[in-house]
């Protein structure tokens, strides 16, 4: 009985040192307060300004720490926050570096407006009923990534006026923020979302867009309405959400049922709820490596001094980086690279896809060649690296090998012997005829 209380108390130990180190876990975060200053002349806005500041993260309001209560001599006291986070979404990892590591996450601050959304889309999101006094606080929004490159954080904070005691009210999260991925295969692109359900805001419906831009141009290519339950028209053919995960973990990652050239470029996840939103920004791009093809296949053979045209083609690749060269392997199994000949310019197929090729005039006269070997086309590509090679014969060089010697010495045996054996054969039947005749 004696061991199973000892056991039980060695237990209740573990476990609350385990919750006690969980709730140390959220980050004290640098962060940098950008505002923009005041307009000058004619209402023109001027330039931003920007202020060291520290966000001290915690799941519950009444962590204080003695720590916490002193700011840094090099920041001011009005730029020390102290945000509680019940979804623990600030608490991520990649927010808390190891001591002493070089690699730090970003963060910034700004003061944030709470507006009705225009969005015409989705039904209303703001209740006539609304009490327009929760509005009536210090909003910030935040942006911040973390020591992996991949995690992006963007939170929405309310604080009671001149206090710097802030909820977080809505957050939205990305893990990959740089997405690769092969020509025809799904997509996922990650985005969750958080709402504090304590907040007024949490009742009234929430919407989700996907928008999708690349160089100056955008499109919708997803929009859903949560209050109405109720897609938009205007969506992207094979572009759609898990709705079942949407309502009941925040999970708005967007599904691309194949991917296509064209859906390379930047994505915004934005997450409205009512009078508020906020985004994440993700980046993806469509990876497919070169199929090659060497013409002609196999090559003919060579002599000295004859010139070969010899071309590589290169298809169905994608982004445009693309490099093409030429190696030869001789029959002594070293390779070696050879003159890079010409490129032609690029080609777009109709799936967006391109192609390219190299051509090699190869003058056996000025490159030595031996007695041949193995040609290869090498194409380098952001989606990996790829070869073609076909085998290359040359004939009639004037330093015959030791196996060329010894089938020489062979074949002149063999013609000696054929020799040989005619030569007697004519001289017994001439033999013959003769005595026949004497007779």
């Amino acid at each position: 009985m004696t061991n199973i209380s000892a056991v039980y108390k060695l237990s209740l130990v573990v476990v609350t040192c385990f919750i006690q180190a969980c709730s140390s876990s959220c980050p004290v975060l640098d962060c940098w307060f950008v505002q923009e200053k005041a307009g000058r002349g004619g209402g023109l806005t001027g330039a931003t300004t920007q202020e060291k500041s520290l966000l001290h993260i915690r799941t519950d309001a009444n962590s204080h720490s003695a720590e916490s209560q002193r700011a840094p001599s090099d920041i001011s006291p009005d730029r020390v926050y102290f945000i509680t986070d019940p979804g623990a979404t600030l608490c991520h990892r990649s927010l808390s570096p190891p001591r002493g590591s070089i690699k730090k996450p970003q963060c910034e601050i700004n003061p944030f407006l709470p507006q009705p959304s225009t969005l015409k889309w989705v039904a209303p999101l703001t209740d006539s009923a609304f009490s327009p006094i929760y509005l009536q606080a210090d909003w910030l929004s935040a942006a911040l990534h973390g020591t992996n490159k991949e995690l992006v954080i963007s939170s929405i904070m309310r604080a009671p006026t001149a206090t710097r005691e802030h909820n977080v009210i809505l957050s939205v999260t990305s893990k990959t923020v740089s997405v690769k991925a092969r020509l025809g295969k799904p997509v996922l692109l990650d985005c969750g979302f958080w709402v504090d359900p304590s907040s007024p805001l949490s009742g009234s419906g929430f919407a989700v867009e996907w928008r999708y831009q690349f160089r100056g141009e955008g499109r919708l290519v997803f929009a859903y309405d949560g209050k109405t339950d109720r897609v938009a028209d205007t969506q992207e053919e094979g572009a759609t959400l898990d709705f079942e995960g949407l309502h009941q973990k925040g999970n708005a990652s967007l599904i691309l049922e194949e991917a296509k050239v064209r859906h390379s470029g930047t994505y915004i996840c934005t997450v409205y709820l009512p009078n508020i939103l906020s985004q994440v920004v993700l980046e993806l791009e469509i990876v497919e490596p070169p199929s090659l093809s060497i013409h002609p296949s196999p090559l003919p053979l060579a002599v000295p001094g004859q010139t070969l045209t010899v071309q590589c083609e290169a298809s169905g690749f994608a982004p445009l980086s693309l490099e093409l060269s030429w190696e030869f392997k001789g029959t002594d199994g070293k390779s070696r690279p050879l003159e890079p000949g010409s490129v032609t310019g690029h080609r777009q197929a109709w799936d967006g896809t391109y192609s390219q090729s190299a051509r090699l005039e190869l003058d056996t006269s000025k490159v030595d060649l031996g007695r041949g070997g193995e040609l290869t086309c090498v194409a380098v590509h952001p989606g990996g690296t790829r070869r073609a090679s076909t085998t290359l014969s040359v004939i009639g060089f004037s330093t015959p090998s030791i196996e060329d010697s010894m089938a020489m010495v062979g074949v002149a045996l063999v013609l000696y012997g054929l020799i040989k054996l005619v030569s007697w054969t004519f001289t017994r039947t001439f033999h013959v005829v003769l005595l026949q005749k004497e007779k």
